[in-house]
Formats: structure tokens, sequence, C-alpha cells
């Protein structure tokens, strides 16, 4: 398995063929989802090179997709995955797992029981209980404003507040790391509806 080939592909790919529109979906994001993927990784005691590996990769892969398509990203970037992977020594069962972990970051999110998937969708998310939580989620409006996808502000706030309520973080760690500040976010956006 070819990790360092299969990064350089990725990165080459999206910086030349995303959208300039995707604010929220742009390399930037890739790149913050593989840099918490990889610290909650660690703080959830993971030190299996080969699943590392594979982690990072799914990671870089997640929203690939989003160079081909917006609605079903992830079945696209899982089709990206089959079709590359497989000439930088990536083995079948190895290409499925990175396909189960890209398909766990779908919303609603679903990683079941595998662990590397449930660190991949609180990485995906971790923003959510951050001190930046404002100005990324305002990405994310724009983005959908520029596609004709965003509601008024007032459903998008009403929607912040739901998404907020019904997320969960999966891991121990991203719950220790960011569900107060979560909260501390779901209390702003609950302000800005009165």
């Amino acid at each position: 398995m070819d990790c360092r080939r299969a990064e350089t592909y990725v990165l080459n790919e999206l910086r030349q063929h995303l959208s300039p529109t995707l604010y929220y979906h742009g390399l930037h994001h890739t790149l913050d989802v593989l840099a918490q993927a990889q610290s909650l990784a660690e703080a959830e005691g993971v030190t299996d090179a080969e699943a590392l590996m594979l982690l990072r990769t799914a990671a870089l892969y997640h929203d690939s997709g989003f160079m081909t398509t917006y609605i079903g990203h992830e079945e696209a970037g899982c089709e990206l995955v089959k079709r590359t992977l497989p000439g930088m020594g990536y083995s079948a069962d190895q290409i499925e797992l990175i396909c189960r972990l890209i398909m766990a970051t779908k919303m609603p999110q679903n990683p079941g029981d595998l662990h590397l998937a449930q660190i991949l969708c609180d990485a995906d998310l971790d923003y959510l209980g951050r001190p930046d939580f404002w100005p990324i989620s305002q990405t994310l409006y724009v983005e959908l404003q520029a596609r004709g996808m965003a509601p008024d502000e007032q459903k998008w706030n009403e929607g912040q507040v739901d998404f907020l309520q019904g997320h969960q973080y999966w891991t121990a760690s991203a719950t220790a790391r960011r569900e107060a500040s979560k909260q501390a976010r779901l209390a702003e956006a609950q302000a800005r509806l009165k």
C-alpha cells in the first residue's frame, strides 16, 4: 500500500478540481479532518500502523466526491477510491474498509461499532465543539447559498439548533474534548432564535 502516492494523488486532484465555491467543503476542510482524525486516533489508543494508514487515506478521500457531484459525494468518493487505489497497492479488503469509513460520514452519520469510522465521523464534525464554530458554520451557509440550497437565515438558525441537539460524538475522546463547548454553541444558537 503506497500511502504517500495515494495522498499526493488526491491532494493534487482536490487542488485542481474542487469548485472555488466549496467554502466549507474545500481542501482546508479535508486537511482539518485529517489532523483531527490523527489526533483522535492517538487519543483513542490506535497504534496499529495499517489501521492508521487506512484512516489517513479515508480522511483524505472522504470528500473527494465533491470534485464531481454535490449530492451523493460519498458514493462518488468511493468510486474514486475503487478506481485509483488498486493501482497504488491497496488490497480489495483495504479499499472496502476505506469505503465503509467514507460512507459512515454520510448524514446522518452511521459509524456503527467500527472504531475507525467513529473516529472519522468525530473528526468530520469536530468543529461543532470548537470556538471557531460560528465562522465555519457560516462558510457552510454561504456554500449552500451558492448552490441555491440555503434556507432563509431564520430557518438556517433553527436548523443549527436542531443539528447541534441531534448530534452525538461517537468516541470518548471527542466527547471529552468537544461536548461541553458544543453545548455552549447550542445555547448561543438557541439565543439567536429569541
